[in-house]
């Protein structure tokens, strides 16, 4: 059963994590490039970097544009989707799916709390975008994914209406929370950019889960019936 897991998710992480590369490079990439410009633009006004998130360290490496960051972003995809493709196939071991439809369902369970409920309160942002401490961002963007993960489980895995109605209320609780904000909000590229990078990273994100949901499906299946 390891081994089938195992060999299954790397095939759907695979094939998941080329589509979404594919949709980044064409899509996502080219925006944040151009809001880099606005960045590069603004640093040598001010001969410093921007005190954000997103400032660049000048001794420490990057990928540079070009082939160097199309590799870096599908070696990175591709590890992300395995993982996450193991965790969606470990679910189908105790929960075997009946179809692809199954899949379907589950990759969108994990778009929602690994990407829609975090992005209600911390939407993603272009480079040059001011933001909340680090540690107090990652801190809620954990406890909404988890508070995400055990709501769905609650209301849709449960038959038992107490719970279903504990599963809402931990959907709803980081939201009510709200997540950290910076003191002043600033982004230096402008709102137009931002607001078609965060729908093509929301477009992006829901494509790759559906595949990866139906892959991960197809592909545990498939294996199953392997000798």
């Amino acid at each position: 059963m390891f081994k089938h897991i195992v060999f299954s998710s790397a095939l759907a992480g695979i094939g998941a994590a080329l589509f979404l590369s594919v949709l980044q490079i064409f899509w996502v990439t080219p925006l944040i490039l151009q809001a880099e410009t606005y960045e590069i633009a603004a640093e040598a006004v001010a001969h410093e970097h921007i005190a954000d998130d997103h400032a660049h360290d000048g001794s420490a490496w990057q990928p540079e544009d070009g082939w160097q960051r199309t590799v870096s972003t599908i070696s990175s995809n591709i590890l992300m989707a395995i993982a996450f493709a193991l965790m969606l196939t470990g679910a189908y071991a105790l929960r075997k799916p009946p179809g692809i439809l199954q899949g379907l369902a589950w990759g969108l369970a994990g778009y929602a709390v690994f990407f829609a409920a975090p992005s209600m309160g911390l939407p993603p942002d272009l480079p040059g975008t001011s933001a909340a401490e680090v540690m107090a961002r990652q801190v809620w963007w954990l406890g909404t994914a988890l508070a995400t993960a055990f709501g769905l489980g609650l209301m849709f895995l449960q038959t038992h209406w107490p719970l279903r109605m504990l599963g809402a209320i931990l959907l709803v609780a980081p939201h009510l929370l709200g997540a950290p904000q910076p003191e002043i909000a600033a982004s230096l590229a402008p709102d137009a950019l931002q607001t078609q990078f965060r729908w093509a990273s929301a477009l992006t994100n829901g494509v790759f889960w559906t595949v990866l949901g139906m892959l991960s499906a197809l592909t545990f299946n498939r294996t199953q019936h392997q000798p």
